[in-house]
């Protein structure tokens, strides 16, 4: 199996600690870089979706990601979450990025909007044209509202630097489809922790992960194995972790794993931006027992 060492393995789909004032709080944010880089985790991606990037500004986005850049310190691959719903903007956002220290961009299917299979073509072609950064795709259709379909990747693969996928349909058979079109060496990570495992062993390189920003060093576990073809071994870990994988989307992302973190002392609040608010009384015992299961707690 064919690796490419900055994308590959378990990567966190970081989560954007905030103060009690509802600020970024970077101090803490450096503590979770740490904490990463301690756990074995095999890269970050900096404000995507699970990093409240849809309530962020643009400046503080960007500040975010920089900031991650800079408490990373070249230990561990940062991947920017850059995409948005209008092309120009998702190309404003990437030139930003040029020069900056990041290993790449995750550019996320344009949502709300519903392009036709070749305006998402058109779209992923001109923010790629625009930087040498190496580009990620992300399908999410369950957010989006649009599925970039396997043909379609393997269009974009032909692209230079579009060099792999975050496939978070949980769709596991989209794995071959996608190498079969786009090539064996277009990198195929899991945006869906259930069936990240799955994914591997058909040929996949990772997983980027919600359930990575509290069981870093299981996950990275995990994926090693994994990738070394030692699935058994993998799969009792992964089994511990399953009420974890399922119980962390109990309400909107990030709101379960937000409040997980903060339950094991990573972040010192919870807090987010509205329209997400703190996680229900009623959904806390379910993801106090997922920790539980997982022995985190």
């Amino acid at each position: 199996m064919s690796l490419t060492p900055l994308f590959h393995g378990s990567i966190v789909a970081l989560i954007t600690p905030m103060n009690s004032h509802g600020e970024v709080d970077y101090p803490e944010l450096k503590k979770l870089v740490d904490f990463h880089v301690a756990a074995g985790t095999h890269g970050i991606v900096s404000v995507g979706t699970t990093g409240e990037s849809a309530t962020l500004t643009p400046d503080e986005h960007l500040k975010a990601i920089l900031k991650t850049v800079e408490f990373a310190a070249g230990r561990i691959p940062v991947i920017a979450g850059a995409g948005a719903n209008a092309t120009a903007e998702a190309i404003t956002m990437t030139k930003l990025l040029n020069n900056s220290g990041v290993a790449g961009c995750l550019s996320v299917v344009p949502y709300y909007n519903k392009p036709t299979q070749e305006g998402m073509y058109q779209h992923f072609k001109a923010i790629a044209e625009c930087t040498d950064l190496p580009q990620i795709l992300y399908n999410v259709p369950g957010r989006t509202g649009s599925d970039l379909k396997p043909e379609t990747v393997g269009r974009l693969a032909e692209i230079k630097n579009i060099v792999g996928i975050k496939e978070a349909t949980g769709d596991v058979s989209r794995v071959r489809k996608i190498k079969e079109l786009a090539g064996e060496e277009f990198i195929f990570l899991s945006g869906d922790d259930a069936t990240g495992l799955e994914s591997i062993k058909l040929g996949g390189q990772g997983v980027i992960s919600v359930t990575n920003n509290v069981a870093a060093a299981d996950m990275a576990k995990m994926c090693e194995l994994a990738l070394a073809g030692q699935f058994e071994q993998a799969e009792q870990i992964n089994q511990r972790l399953m009420a974890l994988h399922h119980d962390l989307f109990v309400e909107g992302n990030p709101i379960p794993v937000k409040w997980a973190a903060y339950k094991l002392g990573l972040i010192s609040q919870p807090v987010l931006r509205l329209p997400l608010t703190v996680l229900s009384e009623t959904a806390q015992p379910k993801v106090l027992a997922a920790l539980q299961q997982a022995k985190l707690l």
